[in-house]
């Protein structure tokens, strides 16, 4: 693709040129961190480079979707909105830590592990990625499989990390976050 065409292709969610200066800026605050020197002339030549390696990167950030309509930009999501759902995800992830602690502390073994499967549609494919991995991270609970049709199989170690999963509440989070639809259905009987 010509890097012309980028800033004029209709079919990227959002603004090339706002995703463009955001990659830029994180580039210069990152090569800021690494550098340590604030002299006017390495912050200049730090700065254009991070010009330039966010115009040469920036086509290889950007992700179509499943039917190829439309591109959305990998970090093309809102800091705040992120740091939301960080802190949600990390508080989930302490209470699945607990609970698995318990199944396997107890006298009584409260293991109960079983495949749950269910649909979650989702235009962007990061979000897709995102539900996916939050799912792993948590403990207790493992992305199995995720199928072009979006049917997620997931192994729940408790009973409870089988009914959070079934719930929603994560699936609602992550659409939310990506500006998604919830497109969310538990499948049955398997």
């Amino acid at each position: 693709m010509e890097k012309q065409s980028i800033l004029k292709d209709q079919t990227i969610v959002g603004s090339p040129v706002v995703h463009l200066v955001c990659l830029t800026l994180l580039m210069f605050a990152f090569w800021l961190s690494l550098s340590g020197e604030l002299g006017a002339k390495l912050v200049s030549y730090g700065f254009v480079t991070s010009v330039v390696v966010a115009w040469i990167c920036y086509p290889l950030l950007l992700l179509p979707n499943a039917d190829g309509r439309r591109k959305y930009f990998v970090l093309g999501i809102s800091p705040l909105a992120l740091c939301g759902y960080v802190i949600w995800l990390l508080k989930e992830v302490v209470k699945a830590n607990v609970e698995v602690v318990r199944a396997t502390v107890r006298p009584e073994v409260r293991i109960d592990p079983k495949i749950v499967r269910f649909i979650f549609r989702a235009d962007n494919p990061v979000a897709i990625v995102v539900l996916a991995n939050s799912i792993t991270l948590t403990p207790g609970t493992v992305t199995i499989n995720v199928t072009p049709e979006g049917i997620y199989e997931v192994h729940a170690l408790t009973k409870g990390s089988a009914a959070g999963l079934l719930n929603g509440s994560m699936q609602r989070r992550v659409a939310d976050l990506f500006g998604e639809k919830l497109d969310f259905m538990v499948l049955k009987g398997e």
